[in-house]
């Protein structure tokens, strides 16, 4: 499904991206009350019920002072993919539209927002057994033999895809062997040509050694504000550690440590190194799209809601 309406008009989208930490949702929260506007959450963490201080989801101070959607619609146990939000966003942007609002996509998943406003690629569906016996292969043989694998066959795929990205990896295999063609291929095969809507991409510029302050700050906040009880109610509530939301930055360490893996302290050093690395891949990400227009925040909130304005003019 698209996003724009029947007139053929496309519709007004502020984008704001960027890096973990870097204050998107402040940002998004003030513009939205200054235009007018509501949040469409574009983190793919956000969306799962339950996952809430190691998702690091919006406050409720936040939350409550502008409409908020796609937060909280789907079970950790519940597969969600880009092409599940993409229908989903596009629904409530053209809702948000119709009613006079303006929406604000707001979030750190980088191929969510891709996903939405350029379209997806026509990649084949999965085959199960297959990903059964590549599943079991990294079992087996360690998952960097998977990553060899994929690097002999797809090398661009491999150089962009982290060594630990299992699901990522054992996607791009998947295609090959059942297509023949890489997934590199597939994607420049697409090209994006979909643009339903008239974009506005604001980038969070944050310096490398104060967003790395502010991850750990986080970090350290998550585990005041009760991250081990979280992951502790998760798993008695019968969500395995090997689900897809449970293994992510920050789940995947507490499940560790409550497995007698590792120790508190040393989880939580984990979560932090994880978590930079992972800061440092979506900068990478988001620093290759030329439309991005990078803002300091919120020392230019003026500025910010200056570039707003003429966009909407």
């Amino acid at each position: 499904m698209g996003g724009g309406v029947e007139s053929g008009e496309r519709i007004e989208l502020v984008i704001i991206q960027g890096p973990t930490a870097s204050g998107k949702s402040e940002l998004a929260v003030r513009l939205a009350e200054r235009f007018g506007g509501e949040i469409v959450n574009a983190d793919s963490m956000q969306v799962y019920r339950r996952m809430n201080i190691g998702t690091a989801k919006p406050s409720a101070e936040l939350r409550g002072r502008v409409p908020h959607h796609l937060l909280d619609i789907v079970d950790p146990d519940e597969p969600f993919s880009a092409a599940d939000f993409r229908v989903r966003a596009s629904r409530i942007i053209a809702d948000i539209h119709a009613r006079g609002g303006k929406a604000f996509l707001v979030g750190g998943t980088g191929l969510y927002i891709k996903a939405l406003t350029r379209g997806l690629v026509d990649s084949p569906g999965g085959d199960e057994a297959l990903r059964r016996e590549l599943e079991e292969q990294a079992v087996r043989e360690g998952l960097s033999a998977l990553h060899r694998r994929l690097a002999e066959v797809d090398p661009v795929a491999a150089a962009r895809l982290h060594p630990n990205d299992r699901i990522r990896i054992v996607r791009a295999l998947e295609v090959y062997l059942l297509t023949g063609r890489t997934l590199t291929s597939w994607h420049e095969g697409h090209g994006f040509p979909e643009q339903p809507y008239r974009c506005l991409n604001l980038g969070i510029a944050v310096e490398r050694s104060t967003l790395f302050r502010r991850v750990e700050q986080r970090v350290e906040r998550m585990i005041e504000e009760g991250l081990v009880t979280e992951v502790k109610g998760l798993l008695a509530a019968g969500y395995a550690p090997s689900l897809k939301p449970m293994s992510a930055i920050g789940y995947k360490e507490i499940c560790a440590y409550l497995a007698g893996e590792c120790t508190l302290d040393e989880a939580v050093s984990l979560i932090k190194r994880n978590t930079r690395q992972y800061a440092k891949r979506q900068m990478t990400w988001f620093g290759k799209d030329p439309e991005i227009i990078w803002v300091e925040y919120p020392a230019k909130f003026d500025s910010i809601c200056s570039i707003a304005m003429e966009f909407y003019n």
